[in-house]
């Protein structure tokens, strides 16, 4: 490399006053909405499956069922914290999200930290810290009560471990790196296809005499990560049976790239606004990293280096998801945190004209308002109003009345809410990319499937039944002159009334 590692790398800076003030605008905007932005399935799945215990969280995933696979796909690392973090604080919507936006804190200490590291003595670091504080993708992320966030730090964390291993004879920064590397698959099996770009870079570095050390503290980490690793052939039979993730195109590329810069969902209208900035953006990052290194700027293969750990963990799952789909854009996380550590230097260290300076920053804090705004605002599919749902239900049930949800997704965020009020789902169609709540898992949390629609409302006397309109969408776009359901209902009861919530509808049937 260029120019040696600083070895005072936890050194603040020229200033501490910028650098806390980066820390302080990351925490504040993490903490806009978190008690009134609705939750959704994952997440309430996240609550209602960590406060089962760990024992119980074991059978809830790797029982297997007689085709082989495991009951579910992701390890237990994130799980087994939330449940910890909820025995300590409440399992309000509050606390949970809380214990995200911590984790999602360590990541901006730690991006600025990186960037220091390999760029002492100037503002690199906070620069780059501001736009990993403020970037969409990573505060949703840093609120959502996933193992998304944790599995970012974790790699952040291996990043920074391995770039000081490469610039220090300490055994320490190695066995940080394999614990951080373990760490990260018992977040989330996708972690590998970030791994292996990472444990390449003294490959990619030319540091030769590096790549024993490395080689050891991935040995390292796969023993750490053995008890699970043996589990991982079931988990993979749940993928190729039943997982809801189809085989991306092209068009997952440019999505990756909406995400890492505005996040997603955006609005139609305003789609290729988002994608002409993004793409803008992107461009000219590339342009400046190719002629740094064809005039052999200082610090241009650390830049290269931080474009490669951004943009070779999605191209990795892309080719391997045209085997097995399994590209899922929350999972690039990490990525998006080098991302914006490779935009910082690309667009302040470069020797970009002013003017293009300017211009690029603000267009990129157009991409950062428009992502927030719409993050803070989004209320659609598959968000909705389910706590003041729950309340009037709850208001106007009667005897011999039934809840009956359409499918999982509408019933788990009802449950969170209200765990007393009785509420049952119709079963996904078996071997079905929505057939993902395996009856093990069911077992553990409690929540039964229905059948069918018929053995449901077996002697029931009124049936509230909850759908997504886009699933009634669906059904029509499918060329089904109506939503099943409905038509059976409409044969069988006599419709009272129809409620909208938001994305929800709720039909009242009585006999």
């Amino acid at each position: 490399m260029d120019i040696p590692v600083r070895k005072r790398w936890l050194d603040l800076g020229n200033g501490t006053a910028p650098t806390i003030a980066v820390f302080l605008i990351a925490l504040v905007v993490r903490l806009l909405g978190i008690a009134t932005r609705p939750i959704w399935y994952d997440e309430a799945f996240a609550v209602l499956f960590s406060e089962k215990g760990l024992k119980a969280m074991l059978a809830g995933t790797l029982t297997v069922d007689p085709s082989g696979a495991a009951a579910d796909i992701h390890p237990l690392a994130y799980y087994t914290l939330l449940g910890g973090w909820m025995k300590i604080f409440g399992e309000s919507l509050v606390s949970v999200r809380m214990l995200s936006i911590l984790l999602g804190m360590g990541i901006v200490i730690l991006a600025y930290f990186l960037m220091h590291s390999m760029f002492p003595g100037g503002r690199l670091g906070v620069v780059a810290a501001l736009g990993v504080a403020l970037a969409p993708f990573l505060v949703h992320y840093s609120q959502e009560v996933r193992m998304y966030v944790l599995l970012a730090l974790s790699l952040t964390g291996a990043t920074c471990a391995m770039w000081l291993g490469l610039h220090s004879s300490r055994l320490r920064w190695w066995v940080l790196f394999a614990f951080c590397a373990a760490l990260a698959q018992y977040s989330q099996n996708l972690a590998v296809f970030y791994l292996v770009p990472l444990a390449l870079t003294p490959v990619f570095m030319r540091r030769w005499d590096k790549v024993k050390m490395t080689f050891l503290a991935g040995v390292g980490a796969v023993v750490l990560y053995l008890p699970w690793l043996i589990q991982l052939p079931a988990q993979l039979i749940k993928i190729q049976n039943s997982y809801w993730v189809d085989r991306p195109t092209l068009g997952a590329i440019f999505s990756t790239l909406l995400a890492f810069v505005t996040n997603l969902p955006v609005d139609a209208r305003w789609l290729p606004l988002a994608l002409a900035l993004s793409l803008l953006v992107f461009t000219l990052a590339a342009y400046q990293t190719i002629l740094a290194l064809h005039h052999k700027l200082p610090g241009g293969r650390r830049g290269l280096w931080l474009a490669y750990l951004a943009l070779t963990p999605p191209a990795l799952a892309f080719f391997f998801s045209q085997w097995r789909p399994v590209y899922v854009e929350r999972a690039f996380l990490p990525s998006a945190v080098m991302f914006w550590l490779w935009l910082a230097w690309a667009l302040m260290a470069t020797k970009l004209p002013r003017l293009l300076q300017v211009f690029c920053l603000a267009f990129l804090m157009v991409g950062i308002a428009f992502g927030l705004v719409t993050h803070l605002t989004y209320a659609g599919f598959p968000y909705s109003p389910y706590k003041a749902l729950d309340a009037s239900l709850e208001s106007r049930l009667q005897l011999g009345d039934l809840i009956l949800h359409s499918n999982k997704l509408s019933l788990l965020p009802a449950i969170y809410f209200d765990r007393g009020l009785k509420q049952e789902f119709l079963a996904d169609q078996p071997a079905s990319g929505s057939d993902t709540l395996a009856p093990a898992t069911q077992q553990v949390l409690g929540i039964i499937e229905s059948a069918s629609l018929e053995t449901a409302t077996a002697g029931n006397r009124r049936v509230w039944f909850i759908i997504f309109q886009k699933e009634l969408d669906e059904s029509t776009s499918s060329g089904l002159s109506g939503d099943p359901h409905l038509a059976w209902l409409d044969g069988n009861f006599q419709l009272e009334n129809m409620e909208t919530w938001g994305p929800l509808q709720v039909y009242i049937y009585h006999r």
